[in-house]
């Protein structure tokens, strides 16, 4: 497959949990950690999503949030994967931090005005975040 989101993680579908109108599809990512995704309940049964089938996760590096710091604060984003900053690639008005979240990696495109105010640097830890609505799922079939 191939897509232009940066952020593409293959994985199993470990669990579904069908409301109303959405549905919460949870995806086993090879290293251990999961991301959610939230679709709608129609999608769950147009595409077939069940546990145990092949999916893919894709997120879009805009959609990212790179949290250094939560300050206690705990977020609603169900989606935070926790690493190390591997590179940094600075642009004329935006920089892309790729964060290793142990045997996987997050792209996020953030302003160099954010970079600068987080003090970011290769080998800091930092947490990359973001909502379970800015998942798009794919399954095999």
């Amino acid at each position: 497959m191939k897509a232009s989101a940066r952020n593409q993680y293959f994985g199993k579908i470990t669990a579904v949990n069908i409301g109303a109108v959405n549905a919460e599809v949870v995806v086993g990512l090879k290293g251990g950690q999961s991301i959610v995704a939230a679709i709608t309940k129609e999608s769950v049964e147009k595409l077939g999503v069940k546990a145990g089938g092949d999916a893919v996760a894709l997120v879009k590096a805009p959609q990212v949030i790179v949290v250094t710091d939560t300050a206690g604060y705990r977020l609603s984003a169900r989606n935070q994967l926790s690493g190390k900053v591997s590179r940094i690639h600075k642009g004329a008005v935006n920089s892309d931090v790729i964060i290793d979240v142990g045997g996987e990696t997050v792209a996020a495109t953030i302003t160099n005005d954010s970079l600068e105010a987080l003090g970011l640097a290769e080998g800091q830890s930092a947490t990359a975040v973001f909502k379970a609505g800015s998942v798009i799922l794919g399954v095999a079939g």
